[in-house]
C-alpha cells in the first residue's frame, strides 16, 4: 500500500450497538448469540441448512447478481443445499455514498471468507440494495474534498416523485451529466482516475436510476472479490417475500404488541429503542396517492396517514398478492423479510443497525424464523500523509477532531499565547483581587457603604483585562493563522462537519489517489481483526419470559 496512507480498522462503538461489537454481557443478551463465537456461527448455519429446501433456494438465489464466475459457482452450491450467505445492506445513493457503504460490503466479504474457513463451506457476501426507500434527502448527492482541501458537495436536482416515490423509481436524466462532470472536476489527477471516472461513466448513464447505478458500481469495484448483489425491488424477491407481507398485515396487532413489549424491556434495561414503535402502525409502506405511505390499523381495516386513503383488509392482501412490488416492508420488518427468502446465516450491521436488530427477536419468533446472527461492520480512517503532517503539527491524535472546530482553534491559540502575556495577565487578576480585597477590609471601618463601588471597580477593571486578552489572543490567532489552517485542513477530511469521515466522503476521492490496491489492503486489514478462536467470557442470550 502507498506509504502516505495510513489506515486505521476498527469499529463505529455508539449506544447499544457498539457495546454488543465490544461483547459487553449487558448488551449481548439482547441478541441471539456472541458474534465472536465460531461455535455459534456453526450452529446457525446448522439450523439454517434445516429450513430452506433446494425449491426455495433455487427460485431465490437466481434473483441474485454475481459478476464473478467463481462467486456464480458458489452460489449453485448454495442453491443445492451446500452453504449459505451474509448480507449487508444500504439504501443506495450517489456515485455509491459515502465510504460506510464500501466498508460495509467489505466487512460482508471478510465476514465470508472467515465463515467459510469455520464451516467448511462456501458462504457468498451479499450486498442489499435497499432500492424501496424514499427518502431522496439521504441519498441524492456525493461529498469529498477538492485540491484546496474544503468540502465539496455534487448534488442532483430532484426528479418528479423525489421524497415520496421509491427510489427504484425515479430515472435520473441529464442531471447526472453535471454531477459526473463535476466529479470529474474534483478528483484529483492520478494515474487511477481516468479508470474510476470510466468507471462512474459506464454506471451512470442517463435514464439509471440510483440502485441500478449503486449496483453496477459495487459490481465493478467488488464483484472478482466475490460480492453478490441483490436489488430489494426485484420481482422474484418480491414474489417471494409475499407471504411475509402478507403475514405481517393479518397480524399487525400481534407484532406490533410484541415489538412494544421488547422496546419497554429494552428501556427498563437503560437502552432507548433505536426505531419507535408506533401506536396502529403496521410494519408495511403501501404505494398510494401520496407516494410511499405508512400503513396504519384502522377499525378492522388499513388506511394510509397520508393521503387518508382506507383499505379493507381483503383489498390490502389483494395488493400484497397481486401487487407485491407496491407493497415494502419498514425497518423493522425488512430483517425478517430478508432471512425469510434468503439463506442468511448473518448480517452485517452498524452501531445503529445492531441496535434495531435488538428489538427484533420476538418478531423474529412471531414468524417462526431463524434470526441471522449480528455481525458489527468494521470501519476505516484513511489518513493521508498531508493530513498525518498537519495533525503531528498540531499535537493531535484523529479522534480529537471530532469535538467543535473553534473549540479546538481556541485552545490552540491559547496554547500559543506567549507563557509571559499570560503569567502577566494572571498575576495583574490576582494583585487586583488581594488589593481590591485589603481595600475593602480597610475601608470597612470609614464607610460600610463602600464595599458595593470598590467591588464594583474590581469588576470594571477586570473586564477591561478580560478585553485586553480578547485583542492579545487576537493578535496571537493572526499569528497562528497557518495553525488555523491546518486544524481546518485535518478536519475537513477526517471530520468533516464533526462527522467521522466516512459518513460523509465519497470514497472515490480515495481510489483515484490510491487506486484498486487501496480495496485489497482495506480487505486485509478487515480479515485481520476476525476472531481466531471464541472469547473466554460470553453472556447468555436474553429470552423474554
Amino acid at each position: 500500500m502507498a506509504v502516505n496512507l495510513e489506515i486505521r480498522v476498527g469499529r463505529p462503538w455508539g449506544g447499544l450497538g457498539g457495546a454488543y461489537a465490544r461483547g459487553e454481557p449487558g448488551a449481548l443478551r439482547w441478541f441471539a448469540a456472541d458474534w465472536r463465537d465460531p461455535e455459534a456461527w456453526r450452529e446457525r448455519a446448522r439450523r439454517l441448512g434445516e429450513r430452506f429446501d433446494r425449491d426455495a433456494r433455487v427460485r431465490i438465489l437466481s434473483a441474485l447478481r454475481a459478476p464473478d464466475p467463481g462467486t456464480r459457482a458458489k452460489l449453485e452450491r448454495i442453491a443445492a443445499g451446500d452453504g449459505c450467505l451474509v448480507t449487508t445492506g444500504q439504501q443506495p445513493g450517489l456515485f455509491a455514498g459515502p465510504c460506510h457503504t464500501l466498508f460495509k460490503a467489505l466487512s460482508a466479504i471478510a465476514l465470508a471468507r472467515w465463515l467459510e474457513d469455520q464451516l467448511d463451506a462456501p458462504v457468498v457476501p451479499v450486498f442489499w440494495v435497499a432500492s424501496e426507500d424514499h427518502d431522496w434527502a439521504e441519498v441524492d448527492h456525493a461529498e469529498l474534498p477538492g485540491v484546496d482541501n474544503e468540502l465539496h458537495r455534487i448534488q442532483l436536482a430532484a426528479p418528479a416523485g423525489a421524497g415520496e416515490r421509491p427510489l427504484h423509481r425515479l430515472p435520473l436524466g441529464a442531471e447526472l451529466e453535471e454531477a459526473l462532470a463535476a466529479m470529474a472536476k474534483l478528483l484529483p489527477e492520478t494515474e487511477f482516475t481516468v479508470i474510476y471516472l470510466e468507471l462512474l461513466r459506464r454506471a451512470w448513464r442517463s435514464g439509471v436510476t440510483l440502485d441500478a447505478g449503486v449496483s453496477e458500481t459495487l459490481a465493478e469495484l467488488l464483484g472478482g472479490h466475490g460480492l453478490a448483489l441483490v436489488d430489494a425491488a426485484d420481482p422474484a424477491l418480491k414474489a417471494a417475500s409475499a407471504p411475509v407481507l402478507a403475514a405481517a398485515a393479518r397480524a399487525a396487532g400481534r407484532d406490533e404488541r410484541v415489538l412494544a413489549a421488547r422496546a419497554a424491556a429494552l428501556r427498563d434495561a437503560g437502552w432507548e429503542p433505536q426505531v419507535p414503535v408506533l401506536e396502529g402502525g403496521v410494519n408495511l409502506f403501501l404505494e398510494g396517492p401520496a407516494g410511499r405511505e405508512r400503513v396504519y390499523r384502522h377499525d378492522r381495516g388499513f388506511r394510509l396517514r397520508k393521503s387518508e386513503t382506507r383499505l379493507g383488509a381483503e383489498e390490502l392482501l389483494a395488493r400484497i398478492q397481486g401487487r407485491p412490488d407496491t407493497v415494502s416492508p419498514n425497518v423493522l420488518l425488512r430483517p425478517v423479510v430478508e432471512a425469510a427468502v434468503l439463506p442468511t446465516v448473518g448480517y452485517v450491521a452498524g452501531p445503529g443497525e445492531s441496535a434495531y436488530h435488538a428489538q427484533l427477536a420476538p418478531l423474529f419468533e412471531a414468524h417462526d424464523l431463524l434470526q441471522p446472527l449480528v455481525f458489527p461492520r468494521l470501519s476505516a480512517t484513511l489518513i493521508e500523509g498531508k493530513i498525518a503532517k498537519a495533525l503531528d503539527k498540531l499535537g493531535l491524535e484523529p479522534e480529537a477532531l471530532a469535538r467543535p472546530t473553534d473549540e479546538l482553534a481556541g485552545e490552540l491559540v491559547r496554547a500559543e499565547m506567549p507563557p509571559e502575556v499570560q503569567g502577566a495577565l494572571d498575576g495583574l487578576r490576582g494583585t487586583l483581587a488581594r488589593g481590591t480585597d485589603a481595600l475593602v477590609a480597610a475601608a470597612r471601618d470609614v464607610d460600610p457603604t463602600l464595599q458595593g463601588p470598590l467591588q464594583r471597580a474590581r469588576s470594571v477593571a477586570l473586564d477591561a483585562f478580560g478585553e485586553a486578552e480578547r485583542k492579545i489572543l487576537q493578535a496571537v490567532r493572526r499569528r497562528s493563522e497557518t495553525l488555523i489552517q491546518q486544524l481546518d485542513k485535518a478536519s475537513t477530511h477526517l471530520f468533516p462537519r464533526g462527522v467521522p469521515q466516512e459518513r460523509v466522503v465519497s470514497p472515490f476521492y480515495y481510489l483515484a489517489r490510491y487506486g484498486p490496491e487501496l480495496l485489497d489492503e482495506l480487505l486485509a486489514r478487515f480479515a485481520e481483526t476476525l476472531p481466531a478462536e471464541a472469547p473466554t467470557s460470553m453472556a447468555p442470550p436474553f429470552h423474554q419470559p
